[in-house]
């Protein structure tokens, strides 16, 4: 090796060109680093070694002063697939613990539902105190309830079938009221009426030994008029309802027609009539129908018969609605 200026240049193990120290030039030392001309130092791979490190692996490492530019899209693929390769990584160890996770918390759940569950409630039961050692709770008053039922409501016929419990107040006024009736489409100008304590005043033929008979007290009559055709019933009051029951089997003759209040006489002197009888609790009615003129109720007169069978509905009516009207107050105040 020689050191003198005509030598051959001499190549450090960096790479770098070596040239003799001169001591009018300065330096540090017997060789001075300086860059090859025309850029980096050739490979040989006849003297071994290895080519100068690339710190981005892409190969050997480029001269900052030869002007060249690092490959970017090669440096951004691997930076990719390195990010990849971590997300993998990363996602693949997520799925393994939460299978790990919920294998444990199986496990969990089918141990506790095991003989050691059934163990534990057995330990809790026989921790529980008997019934010897429960609080009886005597200090608290016990619910009472009544040993017997209460009565059923009353029955509306019971104050219309004895005297003793139908104590409303009775008058031509409160069976008849108004100054007509209406049944239907069918309305009835009221005439006359009338009350009486001699029952046999106030019917004909063999009914006025009927009703003195069987107790009858008093007698209400009302008459009902409507083209021609005039109606008046009669209403019987007896004790009980046995007594108007038996009046209505020995029935014989009719309640006799009222007259008056617009109204003229009727079924007398000859004209045939048609005269109804019937009963409900202590009341006996008849009805007694006929035309205001000289002429016959006929077997198939539906006009007059229909005109006697609105007037008779129309008692019973106002007789239920008297029994009704009792049993509900007695409902309401028992006592009373």
């Amino acid at each position: 090796m020689s050191f003198g200026q005509g030598g051959g240049p001499q190549w450090g193990s960096d790479g770098q060109q070596r040239v003799p120290y001169d001591p009018q030039q300065g330096g540090q030392g017997p060789y001075e680093s300086r860059p090859q001309q025309g850029g980096q130092r050739p490979y040989d791979p006849q003297q071994g070694g290895q080519a100068p490190f690339d710190p981005f692996g892409s190969g050997p490492a480029q001269d900052p002063a030869s002007g060249r530019t690092p490959d970017w899209a090669a440096l951004a693929d691997a930076s990719a697939a390195k990010t990849r390769r971590k997300r993998l990584f990363l996602l693949g160890g997520g799925v393994l613990a939460t299978a790990a996770i919920a294998g444990i918390v199986a496990t969990a759940i089918v141990s506790s539902s095991g003989d050691g569950g059934s163990r534990s409630a057995g330990n809790t039961a026989e921790k529980l105190p008997g019934p010897e050692a429960l609080p009886s709770g005597a200090s608290q008053p016990e619910p009472s309830f009544a040993s017997v039922a209460p009565p059923p409501p009353p029955d509306p016929k019971d104050f219309v079938s004895d005297e003793k419990k139908d104590t409303a107040p009775l008058t031509a006024d409160s069976l008849f009221p108004g100054k007509k009736l209406t049944m239907a489409d069918r309305a009835y100008a009221k005439g006359a009426t009338a009350r009486t304590g001699d029952c046999a005043s106030a019917v004909r033929s063999g009914l006025g030994p009927v009703l003195q008979r069987n107790g009858c007290d008093q007698v209400f009559r009302a008459t009902y008029a409507k083209d021609g055709i005039a109606v008046t019933v009669g209403v019987a009051v007896f004790g009980r309802e046995a007594e108007a029951k038996k009046a209505l089997q020995q029935t014989d003759g009719s309640v006799l027609p009222l007259k008056g209040a617009g109204v003229p006489a009727f079924c007398e002197g000859g004209p045939v009539c048609r005269f109804t009888a019937n009963s409900y609790g202590r009341y006996a009615y008849f009805t007694a129908t006929g035309y205001t003129t000289a002429k016959s109720v006929t077997a198939g007169d539906r006009t007059a018969f229909r005109a006697g069978d609105d007037i008779a509905e129309f008692t019973f009516r106002q007789i239920v609605r008297r029994g009704n009207v009792q049993a509900s107050a007695a409902a309401v105040d028992p006592a009373g």
